[in-house]
């Protein structure tokens, strides 16, 4: 007999690849370059996160190019702790250019070679 495994509620993703994003606690923006149905990061990554921030596992997670004031690098980020951006600005992240085509204006578009 087959074991049953509980499968997690689907959620649906509030942002897309190439939209652009803020932090809702901290200050820095970022540009969603994949997206994870539920947490899929190490339970090490979770717990270092502070108890009265940590998100809940079951929603989405995205990937992003991110940049504050001193620096870019890769963030992981809950939905439930990210906004629409308001700058409306692009990000100058080293990265961009490997996935992303170029700045629409509003988003980024996806290299047609990264599509499915």
């Amino acid at each position: 007999m087959t074991e049953k495994v509980p499968a997690p509620e689907v959620v649906e993703a509030q942002f897309a690849i190439g939209d652009v994003v803020r932090h809702r606690i901290f200050d820095f923006r970022g540009v969603v370059f994949d997206i994870d149905p539920v947490f899929a990061n190490s339970e090490e990554w979770y717990e270092s996160i502070p108890e009265p921030v940590r998100p809940a596992k079951n929603q989405p997670f995205y990937h992003l190019f991110a940049e504050n004031a001193e620096s870019s690098y890769i963030a992981y980020v809950s939905q439930q702790n990210l906004l629409p951006d308001v700058e409306h600005g692009p990000i100058t992240h080293p990265g961009i250019n490997a996935v992303f085509e170029g700045w629409t204006g509003s988003r980024y578009e996806l290299k047609r070679s990264m599509r499915q």
